[in-house]
């Protein structure tokens, strides 16, 4: 019989809610974290709004020693995992450390290597600080997981951009149907940094530049992102050594799917093959048909293309069930925080399942004839569900869809 596996412990730090209870509450209440950006200036850009978090304090949550030469997203995932283990109340100890392992989803680490880069021209190679070398390699990040928390299981980055928290999911659940791990800490972050916003204002992917700076998902208005920094972090386990420790039992993974369905280089595919086939996929490793999936928590990140096509996609996959489930977008709450999207949509379902509500769709004013599906408008819809399914794609080729469900024992 194949293993289950099952959701045991929540950690988020985001726009709109830091910890699952406010965070929960604030999807809930449909509140935005898109906010002025203060971390940098902006005024160079006509873009100047971000899903910032603001009133972040990292030692609230780590103490205040060793944090000196951390960036901000380690800062900010190292805070989600210590949320997580302890909503999980799983003891990491040296008996079991090694059946322990982390995998993090994480691709815009531009922070340490421009500051390491600024120091080198502005003060010289002999006056650069040592410390934040080690920030520029892209497994940084989850390593500071482990080394917070004493893991000594396997510990592993994935860099595949918009879908790289739900690749670091399915990594994490081979790992442990292959018996080479008991629990996984799954984590996705990225942090706010003027480079990533550079780099997206450059290629013209920012909303507010060639029209209303909004995240609005599937509305008219729609020109394209508001970024955003966010980190989520889930525990997931074999289901006999959750219920062996008397863990609480958030949610059990029905199906982790993910394709690379390439077309071209930053472009979306126009017949959005891959999203199709990975959600046809994962229904059908899930067991379910078309008609049991109670929420569809989509992509959608405000981008004219994608939000169509993920539209024209679900039609495909769901046909006349389509416009009878309710689909919403959490990125027009929080933005579109890149390798963390994913792991806050999971974070956000659980939520759904747990309190009995479908997060809305907020910013949404002005509907568009390409985009013709219940989308939960502005404001939160009560309804017992069972079973949530998952999107996250973008540009390029990469494609993840999860569906969880509410764990029943037996």
């Amino acid at each position: 019989m194949e293993k289950r596996i099952v959701i045991t412990g929540i950690g988020v730090v985001s726009p709109n809610g830091v910890g699952k209870d406010d965070f929960w509450q604030g999807i809930k209440k449909g509140r935005s974290g898109i906010k002025p950006i203060t971390i940098f200036d902006p005024s160079f850009y006509k873009t100047k709004l971000a899903g910032e978090i603001s009133d972040f304090s990292p030692e609230e949550f780590l103490g205040s020693q060793g944090l000196k030469n951390f960036d901000r997203a380690t800062k900010l995932v190292c805070s989600a995992a210590k949320l997580a283990l302890d909503d999980s109340g799983f003891q990491i100890t040296e008996q079991n450390t090694e059946d322990v392992g982390v995998v993090t989803g994480t691709t815009l680490a531009f922070w340490s290597i421009a500051e390491i880069s600024r120091e080198i021209v502005e003060d010289g190679p002999q006056f650069t600080t040592a410390g934040i070398f080690a920030g520029t390699t892209i497994n940084s990040v989850s390593s500071q997981i482990s080394i917070r928390h004493n893991i000594k299981g396997f510990n592993s980055t994935i860099s595949t951009g918009y879908t790289a928290s739900m690749d670091a999911l399915k990594y994490a659940v081979n790992f442990i149907k292959l018996g080479r791990a008991k629990a996984v800490l799954v984590a996705g972050v990225e942090g706010l940094t003027f480079a990533s916003f550079t780099g997206f204002y450059k290629i013209g992917f920012l909303a507010g530049i060639n029209g209303e700076e909004v995240s609005c998902p599937f509305d008219k208005r729609r020109n394209g992102i508001v970024l955003s920094e966010a980190a989520g972090v889930i525990l997931i386990e074999e289901e006999e050594h959750a219920r062996a420790r008397k863990a609480n039992i958030y949610a059990e993974l029905a199906a982790v799917e993910n394709t690379f369905y390439a077309f071209r280089a930053a472009k979306y595919d126009p017949k959005a093959r891959g999203i199709t086939k990975t959600m046809f996929k994962a229904l059908d490793n899930a067991g379910l048909q078309e008609e049991e999936i109670d929420y569809i928590s989509a992509s959608a990140n405000s981008v004219p293309q994608q939000d169509m096509l993920e539209t024209m996609a679900i039609k495909e996959v769901f046909n006349i069930y389509a416009s009878q489930i309710p689909v919403s977008a959490l990125k027009s709450m929080v933005g579109e925080s890149v390798s963390a999207a994913g792991v806050l949509q999971i974070v956000a379902a659980i939520g759904s399942l747990q309190q009995s509500f479908i997060p809305p769709t907020i910013n949404y004013k002005e509907k568009d004839s390409a985009c013709d599906l219940n989308y939960v408008p502005n404001t939160a819809q009560k309804m017992d569900v069972e079973n949530i399914l998952i999107n996250n794609f973008g540009p390029g080729g990469s494609n993840a869809t999860v569906i969880i469900k509410k764990y029943k024992s037996g």
